[in-house]
């Protein structure tokens, strides 16, 4: 790359360095916001023994459901995880280890990664088996836990614009999580529906400034619905 031209032409430069056994945090929800060229570069590359941070894990055929289809993924991180049948095969079989997170925890834990701050008392998760093993402390009259924040080797993100210096919009509900997965990578990978030149984005309309960003990569899109909901004809 040169100077502050972030752009790269093709999925191999933009996942260039990821290695075997790094943890990969995920934007998106489902198959909501989902870098999917970078996830299917991912499955291309076939890396395997990853860790990978994201509310879920798609599903069967499609979204980071995909990495388990080839056993990429060795440890799951997430919130929720009921919409795909091979993840509950692994997890019951022992082929998957998971770690199951509150949305708002995991979210946090992303943030906190890419603000610097290494821990943060949350009242979530108080009195079950999410604050096994974890240190609690009492504030006021409620008591909290510690949980560890989040940060990866590489971080992946779907964008709707970003310029070539990084700068990034995310559109309506692709602001689920994205913008956090964004700060917490070592190497963060935005994939975005269009490039734009500097200037042409109004910069109180940036969601994430380019200095989080290092690779940005024009996509295309399949954009599948989980579940479509349509209203009855009268």
């Amino acid at each position: 790359m040169a100077g502050f031209d972030k752009v790269v032409v093709s999925y191999e430069e933009a996942m260039a360095g990821l290695c075997d056994g790094m943890t990969v945090i995920a934007g998106g929800f489902g198959l909501c916001g989902i870098p999917e060229g970078l996830i299917s570069q991912i499955r291309h590359m076939g890396t395997k023994d990853l860790t990978v941070v994201s509310n879920n894990c798609g599903v069967d055929g499609f979204g980071l459901g995909i990495l388990l289809e080839d056993k990429q993924i060795r440890k799951m991180v997430a919130s929720y995880v009921g919409e795909n049948a091979l993840f509950e095969q692994q997890l019951l079989s022992g082929g998957l280890e998971v770690e199951l997170t509150p949305q708002g925890t995991l979210a946090e834990k992303m943030r906190a990664g890419g603000a610097g701050i290494p821990a943060f008392y949350t009242a979530t998760g108080v009195g079950t088996p999410v604050a096994e093993g974890k240190e609690v402390k009492t504030f006021g009259d409620r008591e909290y836990i510690l949980e560890p924040s989040i940060t990866g080797d590489f971080a992946i993100v779907k964008a709707w614009k970003a310029d070539r210096f990084g700068n990034c919009i995310y559109r309506h509900t692709a602001m689920n999580f994205n913008p956090m997965a964004a700060t917490a990578g070592k190497i963060t990978v935005v994939e975005v529906e269009e490039i734009v030149e500097p200037g042409e984005i109004e910069p109180s309309q940036i969601h994430t400034p380019g200095i989080y960003i290092d690779r940005v990569i024009l996509g295309q899109f399949e954009k599948r619905i989980e579940k479509r909901t349509v209203k009855e004809q009268a």
